[in-house]
């Protein structure tokens, strides 16, 4: 998964911000508490992608580590019944795996959702691609290199 990595640091190089890609090197980032152990963060401060689909039309919804998205908040959001993706639509999507899926750097233009909830963190973490590797990110930039929507779809 190496092309990957290097995909999303290439990425990161186009953009007007600074961004820096933490690689660990021993152990997974797979799980939201696994990255927080990792970071020594909490682990609502891990941004995690879950890749959705609603009637074939592809979403990326990026939520706080320690909450859940909510199905019917997220149906109003999308006009239509999500289902998770399975593993090889989320790779065929995204071009990434899930547990690594990064927000940006995707394969294919799709909808973003950005979830209110990493509002109360200065700095949250989005995965780079892999399961052992994080960007440490504001929501403000997040939404910026994007283009996703701030949205309510989670809870507690």
């Amino acid at each position: 998964m190496e092309g990957v990595l290097q995909r999303v640091k290439d990425y990161i190089e186009t953009l007007p911000i600074e961004l820096e890609v933490i690689e660990f090197q021993e152990g997974t980032t797979k799980t939201a508490a696994m990255a927080a152990e990792q970071l020594g963060v909490t682990v609502g401060q891990i941004a995690k992608s879950i890749l959705f689909l609603a009637q074939g039309e592809p979403a990326l919804v990026v939520t706080s580590g320690d909450i859940k998205v909510n199905a019917s908040a997220l149906k109003k959001v999308l006009g239509a019944k999500p289902k998770l993706a399975k593993q090889e639509e989320c790779i065929a999507i995204t071009g990434f795996p899930p547990g690594g899926v990064c927000p940006f750097a995707l394969k294919t233009s799709i909808r973003i959702l950005i979830d209110k909830s990493m509002e109360r963190f200065e700095v949250v973490y989005a995965a780079a691609g892999t399961a052992n590797t994080a960007v440490p990110i504001t929501v403000e930039e997040l939404l910026m290199v994007t283009q996703g929507e701030l949205v309510d779809v989670c809870k507690e």
